[in-house]
């Protein structure tokens, strides 16, 4: 396997840094990864999904979204529909310089991005969500603490995953403006939904939502015993294997 670090602007016209990994013979098609809330390119979860993916001759391009990890730009000025761009953009650095993508992987939020980004990226004939929520809305759960001063003044400065984070009320406006179950009937792409029944995160009828709103061709495989961030080593690495497994058929 051999990996490249590479930058692509967004539509805002800000550097986004990203990793494109390749497998070591030619690759069978591309894969864009969409990480989690907060999260980043580098998490270990995200890294061994990759490597899963490349060792069965698919190449990964994973990146940081707008403001998180070493890409430029405000993550208080960000929203899930930025997010979703930036998504888009990641689609078309790697159409202009390598191939568009075949197959959108998004972890948590991250899976809700990719669904919501699949019928505006035309190369993409696969979708994997990962632990994602039926409904963008539901990261507000982590805002708890903080949704009373969001509608008051307008921001809070809230701890999430151990690191503070400012959240604006557009943040909120804009996902409670998104209708996933709509756009997951729109959807034309195949579709993999990929859950733990343990998640105490973001709860397995999520997964029920998701796949009952979508058209077959749909799959669904239980993370039986992994926790939200795929911590354990053997649940990321099966869950890269199951995706490039059943990825293969679009491909």
């Amino acid at each position: 396997m051999r990996n490249k670090k590479i930058k692509f602007t967004n539509l805002s016209g800000l550097e986004l840094a990203a990793k494109i990994e390749f497998p070591d013979e030619e690759p069978r098609g591309y894969a864009l990864f969409a990480h989690c809330f907060t999260c980043n390119k580098n998490l270990t979860a995200v890294r061994n999904i990759g490597k899963a993916l490349t060792d069965n001759g698919i190449a990964v391009l994973r990146f940081d979204f707008t403001g998180l990890g070493e890409s430029e730009g405000d993550f208080e000025h960000t929203n899930f529909s930025s997010n979703v761009n930036d998504l888009i953009a990641a689609a078309k650095f790697l159409e202009d310089n390598y191939k568009a993508p075949d197959i959108l992987i998004g972890h948590s939020l991250g899976g809700a991005a990719v669904v919501f980004a699949a019928n505006q990226i035309e190369s993409v004939k696969a979708v994997a969500t990962v632990g994602a929520p039926s409904n963008p809305k539901h990261v507000t759960h982590l805002f708890k603490s903080g949704l009373e001063e969001i509608n008051e003044k307008g921001e809070a400065t809230l701890m999430i995953g151990g690191r503070e984070f400012k959240i604006q009320k557009q943040f909120l406006d804009d996902i409670n403006e998104k209708n996933m179950s709509d756009t997951l009937k729109n959807i034309d792409k195949a579709l993999l939904v990929m859950h733990s029944p343990q998640d105490n995160t973001v709860g397995i009828e999520n997964a029920a939502a998701i796949y009952k709103a979508a058209w077959h061709p749909k799959s669904f495989i239980s993370l039986d015993g992994a926790d939200h961030l795929l911590s354990s080593k053997d649940d990321s690495v099966y869950v890269g294997k199951m995706i490039a497994n059943w990825g293969e058929r679009y491909l």
